[in-house]
């Protein structure tokens, strides 16, 4: 992709001085930007001018980011949308040509889209925006003519929905599982062993018990739907951000969590997560005189399969059940 980078850079010598004024449009060929069935495509890939590359695999039902991390949804519903949406705007004035191609040449972005054979559906440069910041340069791989192009109904440089880089593409779940694939949960609360429990599925039902053996079990019947009800929490419990290189971060992951988090599923897979909690800002309380810390986590660092993320406990606490809760 960096031979290609650079046979664009050098055409722009030759579009500028030795083109002339008779360039074609292969008949409209070269604005057809957009491809209508997103659903052929099978890897999206997505190279600039300063060493970055993107590839986006389609996997059963999720894409994978440079063959390692599951993709954001979001992000990928929104590629895939402009992919399938972009238009030409218009043709530019002759004047503007030349400083388009220079954008294109010198900031653009490679994109390449592949079937499920690994054929190449179609491939184009995007470089900057309008002044306005509502039209964006494109031109096709292979054109000699570039244009301003758009998304109707939607404002914006529609170059950020490519441009993103490293974590900004990857799914922020800290559980993504389907509730009926759990076949095992346990949460340990470190420094309240009472409250910890452990799931285990048999069958069609479920068994709830203490998450250590020296905790008295609990005989009472469990509540109708209850753990159906805990289990829904996992199937999408999302971070609020990373933090792989918050510079504390090896301090935190070295002291014993609040809880550990262990979901097993039926094809063997396994996710492990540790919680530890940020407490709010001390409030100063005007009847005692002292600042006083909530006793409540305000939210989480979360340590998992080597991401390390931040949550809101507003999130997370629909999975933080007591383990007396799941009985009459």
């Amino acid at each position: 992709m960096l031979v290609a980078f650079l046979v664009l850079g050098a055409g722009v010598l030759w579009y500028l001085y030795g083109q002339g004024d008779d360039k074609t449009t292969l008949a409209g060929l070269d604005r057809q930007f957009a491809v209508k069935d997103t659903a052929s495509i099978y890897k999206i890939f997505i190279a600039d001018r300063n060493g970055n590359r993107t590839t986006l695999v389609r996997k059963g039902k999720h894409w994978i980011y440079n063959d390692q991390y599951k993709a954001k949804p979001n992000a990928m519903e929104n590629l895939l949308r402009a992919i399938y949406r972009v238009e030409m705007k218009y043709k530019p004035p002759i004047n503007a040509e030349k400083n388009m191609i220079r954008s294109l040449a010198s900031e653009g972005l490679k994109v390449e889209l592949y079937d499920s054979k690994d054929r190449l559906i179609k491939s184009y440069y995007i470089g900057g925006s309008t002044a306005d910041e509502r039209g964006t340069y494109m031109m096709l791989e292979g054109a000699e003519q570039p244009y301003v192009t758009y998304i109707p109904s939607w404002n914006g440089n529609l170059r950020f929905r490519f441009n993103l880089l490293g974590d900004e593409w990857r799914d922020k779940s800290i559980f993504s599982s389907d509730p009926e694939e759990i076949t095992y949960v346990g949460v340990e609360y470190h420094k309240q062993r009472e409250k910890s429990f452990k799931i285990t599925k048999e069958g069609a039902s479920y068994q709830v018990k203490p998450f250590h053996s020296i905790t008295p079990e609990i005989k009472r019947p469990l509540r109708t739907g209850a753990v159906e009800s805990y289990l829904v929490g996992y199937e999408n419990l999302q971070s609020e951000a990373f933090q792989n290189l918050y510079k504390d971060r090896d301090s935190i992951s070295s002291l014993v969590p609040f809880c550990t988090i262990t979901v097993k599923h039926g094809d063997g897979s396994e996710r492990v997560a540790q919680l530890h909690p940020i407490f709010k800002l001390k409030e100063y309380d005007e009847e005692t005189k002292k600042y006083i810390e909530s006793p409540e986590a305000e939210r989480y660092y979360v340590d998992c399969e080597g991401d390390f993320m931040m949550a809101q406990h507003l999130v997370l606490k629909k999975i933080l059940w007591p383990y007396e809760s799941f009985f009459e």
